[in-house]
């Protein structure tokens, strides 16, 4: 916990992964509720199978989820997700004739059913 699941389209030619998950992990790890930034742990995926909207040509997306434990303000989601949405728009490629969408969700997990350990 905290976890980040990013998704984007396989028509966003030349967007590095890498840089995008390590940006996006220390706009989380500046949170003052995030005690240890190795709890931080992000994902990425390429998807090459997709549809948007019904005239789905010449269209893409990024979309960013932040899953974290309950109980934080709602000044802090917003804080997070401007942050994250900023890198998003630095970061993310706008191929010619492409209209890439952005977002950004920040949802919680529930302490009573959540389980973390560590070997």
């Amino acid at each position: 916990m905290p976890h980040l699941h990013i998704e984007y389209t396989d028509n966003l030619t030349g967007l590095d992964e890498r840089q995008l998950m390590t940006e996006l992990n220390a706009v989380v790890c500046a949170q003052p509720s995030v005690a240890d930034e190795a709890d931080v742990k992000a994902r990425i995926a390429r998807l090459s199978n997709f549809v948007i909207g019904t005239q789905p040509d010449n269209r893409g997306f990024v979309h960013v989820q932040l899953l974290w434990m309950q109980g934080r303000s709602e000044q802090a989601k917003k804080e997070v997700s401007d942050g994250m949405a900023a890198v998003l728009r630095r970061l993310t490629p706008h191929p010619e004739g492409i209209m890439v969408q952005l977002s950004v969700d920040v949802g919680d997990m529930e302490k009573a059913s959540y389980y973390k350990g560590r070997l």
